[in-house]
């Protein structure tokens, strides 16, 4: 209302209108916010790689253990569905559009099932009743970024002007059920391959003073980012993928429990980039399968929409980095055990050791 705005856009489901007008490229803006995330982004490649090699050079070589059955199941039926949703044979084309979800589905059990043959544990085999109630939540998650979307228009499908509301309800909602159990079984599979992130558990220690009075400046911040997403739309889309976590997070500080954050006052920060790298592995195949299907998204990003790698903009990847601790707050804020259960990674005595 405040922008000035008829409510029934915002209100249009499915949503089909386009009514937020973006800013052109901007070669200033988009140098500036490359090098800001390179800047940030560097640093930990570095010290991995760095720590990598020695870590290659002690680390044991792990037991083998046979690919399950159910993983080659799903990983043919996850080819045989990709080749579907990137073909138009005539006598498939009543389901065209629904490759989306079956082929999520498949990378899930794939993922699980790699997971499984490196450690004799995944998600899927030894937490049943999480792993199950996970797509539950994702649906949930992600039909809240979808709502966040109105504001800010970064992206809109084609294809669903057919569809009733209650139809592109249900179909949309099987593969946003997907989106935590693909990231978060990522991030445990990540996890086995020991020297990825080595070096990251014994890096800069960052311990803030005045925690709670960061906290509540941070609570307001990010939500006053919220509130003025309508307002400034070009200026504040990076906030609906930063203040949910911020908000969380900053919840859970000031009831004095620990956060996603929390050990890297200790200098422990692989957990948060492991996170970061599996939302940014799912992106990749988001935004791929995503290009060649029938049903398909478009982004309409401001001042950094261009250089796109399949439909996204090259630095709109970097979204997914945030996105990834995201998916984890989200499943501890609800009883999850994800990032805080990890084991840590031990770094080989020499140079990658006490540089804190």
């Amino acid at each position: 209302m405040v922008a000035g705005r008829p409510l029934w856009a915002y209100l249009e489901f499915p949503p089909m209108t386009l009514y937020v007008e973006h800013a052109e490229f901007s070669w200033g803006v988009f140098v500036l916010m490359a090098a800001f995330i390179l800047g940030v982004v560097l640093p930990f490649i570095a010290r991995s790689i760095k720590c990598r090699n020695e870590w290659l050079l002690v680390v044991p070589k792990s037991v083998r253990h046979p690919f399950p059955w159910w993983g080659w199941l799903a990983l043919a039926c996850g080819v045989i569905v990709w080749g579907l949703a990137w073909t138009r044979f005539d006598w498939f084309k009543p389901m065209q559009g629904f490759t989306f979800g079956p082929l999520w589905f498949a990378y899930i059990v794939v993922v699980n099932a790699w997971t499984f043959k490196r450690s004799r544990r995944c998600m899927m085999i030894d937490r049943p009743r999480m792993f199950s109630a996970m797509f539950a939540l994702s649906a949930a998650f992600w039909w809240y970024f979808e709502y966040l979307n109105r504001f800010v228009q970064n992206w809109y499908y084609e294809g669903i002007g057919e569809l009733t509301p209650l139809s592109y309800f249900l179909f949309a909602t099987i593969p946003f059920s997907t989106v935590l159990p693909a990231v978060l079984g990522t991030y445990e599979l990540l996890k086995t391959f020991l020297w990825i992130g080595a070096g990251l558990d014994q890096f800069v220690k960052l311990r803030v003073r005045h925690g709670r009075v960061l906290a509540v400046a941070l609570l307001v911040g990010a939500s006053l980012g919220l509130a003025g997403l309508a307002l400034w739309p070009d200026y504040l889309f990076s906030l609906l993928w930063t203040s949910p976590l911020i908000i969380v997070t900053s919840l859970k500080a000031l009831a004095g429990a620990d956060t996603v954050f929390t050990p890297v006052r200790e200098g422990r920060w692989r957990n948060i980039c492991l996170l970061a790298l599996a939302a940014l592995i799912c992106g990749w195949f988001w935004e791929m399968w995503n290009f060649c299907s029938l049903a398909k998204w478009i982004y309409t990003v401001p001042f950094v929409g261009e250089f796109k790698i399949f439909e996204m903009p090259l630095l709109g990847f970097s979204g997914y980095l945030w996105f990834g601790i995201e998916c984890a707050v989200i499943a501890e804020f609800v009883g999850f055990e994800v990032s805080q259960g990890s084991r840590n990674v031990a770094t080989p005595a020499g140079q990658c050791e006490g540089q804190n």
